[in-house]
């Protein structure tokens, strides 16, 4: 009887992704399983068939040459094939795979390795390191493998020897009745081996504390809560198992002169009140080639009035256009005056008291509404 083709086993098109491929493995799997079909001689066939499927696709050259070659390509009935099969052993194993994820079991037999956790570190910067980019050495504290065991937590000449509790699968199974549940070996913790002798220096652990030195490049643009993923520099793994990568969020620290908006840069600038009547020039500071640049001050400037200096603000780390600068003057009240100065002053206001509305007209357009507030209230 001719094989079927494994994509049609798997019930998956030829291009399906590696998750698609084991998601669908699973499902067919569990539903297979002998020992939810028991005496089902057409599911066993069905399950040695799931199997034997998922064998050659989830690896990517066994993979290559069945697309290319066909059955031909990886032999016949692939890996284990139905010849192959290794009756209720094998049906442990894969119970193992299928349920390996929920229950934190790796397959009988066999270490499993655990990933290094992730690592955040805070980078606090300047403003002109965000906005130009920088380089900044970190010092972070870790877990780093064992050197003296090379990871394994035990004693250099002794290797971890398989679990007696869970006899190496990582997991016990009870069952009740037609109930099954595995969970974690209590013994092992998963991990499918223990340590009889262990190492001196990480005392079984495989792992030492340690502070590890790096040099991370700052991007330029970069703004507070942008991460920057150093992949592979956080804790080591357990048992052989990769290490974690190390995640470095950026806080951009608060500037004495500009305010970060974005893309564009904002300041205040405070100008003095006959520059605000008489208009004037103002030096502003920048970010920039130019230290500073002159704004020029039109009469009859009013407070808060804001100045847009285009292309002076960052330009992002992801791209687009430069931002401005936003420059805000603060029309400063005179302090600490003289006798004089005051009656000089009175003298002023009061020549013009008489045109008021066209030399201060937001201040009589206030005056005019709380006059008609008030008239409302006691007609």
């Amino acid at each position: 009887m001719a094989q079927r083709d494994y994509y049609e086993v798997l019930g998956v098109p030829r291009n399906a992704t590696e998750a698609e491929l084991k998601a669908s493995y699973r499902r067919l799997a569990m539903k297979f399983h002998p020992d939810r079909n028991p005496g089902d001689a057409e599911a066993e066939s069905r399950f040695k068939e799931v199997k034997e499927a998922w064998e050659v696709l989830k690896e990517p050259r066994r993979r290559a040459a069945y697309d290319q070659f066909g059955h031909a390509g990886v032999g016949a009935g692939g890996q284990g094939g139905a010849g192959g099969f290794a009756g209720a052993e094998a049906f442990s194993d894969i119970f193992g795979e299928v349920f390996g994820d929920i229950f934190g079991a790796g397959r009988r037999g066999r270490t499993r390795v655990f990933r290094g956790a992730d690592l955040r570190y805070e980078l606090d910067i300047d403003l002109e390191q965000a906005v130009f980019g920088d380089s900044a050495t970190l010092r972070i504290p870790l877990r780093v493998e064992c050197e003296v065991c090379s990871g394994s937590g035990s004693e250099p000449g002794t290797s971890p020897v398989s679990c007696p509790t869970c006899g190496g699968h990582g997991a016990v199974r009870m069952q009740q009745g037609f109930f099954a549940v595995e969970q974690t070996c209590p013994r092992c913790r998963g991990q499918g081996t223990v340590v009889e002798h262990p190492c001196a220096r990480c005392h079984g652990e495989g792992r030492v504390r340690d502070v590890k030195t790096l040099s991370v490049d700052v991007p330029a643009g970069v703004d507070t809560g942008d991460r920057i993923r150093l992949g592979g520099q956080g804790e080591a793994g357990r048992n052989g198992g990769p290490p974690g990568d190390l995640y470095v969020e950026i806080v951009v620290r608060p500037h004495p002169i500009f305010e970060r908006r974005g893309a564009d840069l904002a300041c205040e600038v405070p100008i003095s009140y006959a520059s605000a009547v008489l208009g004037g020039e103002v030096e502003v500071p920048t970010l920039g080639e130019q230290s500073s640049l002159k704004l020029k001050i039109p009469d009859g400037t009013q407070s808060g009035k804001v100045f847009k200096l285009r292309g002076r603000g960052v330009r992002p780390v992801r791209g687009g256009g430069q931002g401005d600068l936003l420059v805000t003057v603060v029309v400063e009240s005179p302090v600490n005056l003289t006798k004089h100065q005051k009656e000089l002053l009175e003298e002023f206001d009061a020549s013009l008291r008489d045109s008021r509305r066209s030399h201060s007209p937001r201040q009589q357009g206030w005056l005019d509404k709380a006059r008609s507030f008030f008239e409302k209230l006691n007609p």
